[in-house]
């Protein structure tokens, strides 16, 4: 791959939220046949708008010297937003919503609310974060500005939904991609995502199977997972890190999995349009662990209460 573009250091926090009024664009055609673009804009235009359209600026769009992980104040905003409002809807789900809360005593309902998100925010949260940060590395590599940003919309369906119905279903934001790339190029970054996904998962086995094992979590006898994480005054600090390590191997299966459907915006519509055999093959990974763990044939506590026992 040739050197990396330095329109990927583009300084803007938010390219998108800039609407220049572009009153006309002219066309011409000169006698050697070359195309001259003029635009009427009663002012001077845009310089980052004037490098996305190949056009020469007024002025030089305005550089940073900051490298591939180089995160914007608006993007560490927008990243906050969005697992903040992740983590709320997930500890909703976890505690069963509003049906839960009816039939419960309201203080212990916040109470294992309360206690369910950082377990959440653990096991859950890396999940969707380096998705995201996956694609805007790969994004960046290619020389193309890339950024999250939060959808308010969707995390405000969200967040309701798992409230009133104790169901999670989200669309948190995405990473804002602008720059030209090859078909190949775009596959690649769309397919960052879910392996980052694969990568975590694979790598959770391991990592909460020796943390499980040396804190002795499934040596202790529990009471009911029902129950919640406070039962007769006591932290039933063993279930929360069982629960965190199996919500880390499950949330990277299915949010992977749930990716990699070719449909609309999700990266599994751009990973086939680049390349079908890259894209039955990443799906058919994750499908085949999703399938055969809701079928019955491996679960991720067993897997982990198996590697906790070799400690």
């Amino acid at each position: 791959m040739a050197g990396r573009d330095p329109r990927a250091d583009i300084v803007d926090d938010d390219p998108f939220k800039q609407r220049p009024k572009v009153h006309k664009v002219h066309a011409r055609q000169g006698n050697d046949g070359t195309l001259h673009f003029e635009m009427n804009q009663g002012g001077a235009m845009n310089p980052l708008l004037a490098q996305f359209m190949g056009m020469q600026a007024n002025k030089p769009a305005q550089m940073h010297t900051g490298g591939i992980w180089h995160f914007s104040e608006e993007e560490k905003k927008h990243l906050r937003l969005a697992t903040a409002a992740f983590t709320l809807a997930l500890g909703f789900m976890w505690v069963g919503g509003l049906g839960s809360l009816l039939g419960s005593d309201p203080s212990s309902w916040v109470i294992q609310l309360l206690l369910s998100m950082p377990v959440m925010l653990l096991a859950v949260g890396p999940a969707f974060l380096l998705h995201e940060i996956g694609h805007k590395i790969i994004a960046k590599k290619n020389g193309c500005w890339a950024e999250f940003r939060a959808d308010p919309g969707g995390l405000r369906f969200g967040i309701i939904l798992a409230f009133f119905l104790g169901f999670l279903f989200m669309a948190p934001g995405a990473v804002m991609v602008a720059g030209l790339v090859t078909r190949r190029q775009n596959g690649h970054i769309a397919v960052a995502g879910p392996l980052v996904n694969f990568g975590l998962f694979i790598i959770g086995i391991p990592i909460w199977g020796l943390i499980l094992g040396i804190t002795g979590a499934f040596d202790t006898p529990l009471p009911d997972s029902d129950l919640g994480y406070l039962v007769g005054g006591s932290l039933i600090w063993q279930q929360m890190l069982i629960d965190a390590g199996v919500f880390w191997l499950g949330a990277n299966l299915v949010l992977g999995l749930f990716n990699m459907i070719p449909w609309g915006p999700l990266d599994g519509a751009k990973v086939k349009d680049w390349n079908e055999t890259v894209f039955f093959g990443v799906i058919s990974v994750f499908a085949i662990f999703v399938f055969t763990w809701v079928l019955g044939g491996w679960s991720p506590a067993r897997l982990l209460a198996y590697i906790a026992g070799l400690i």
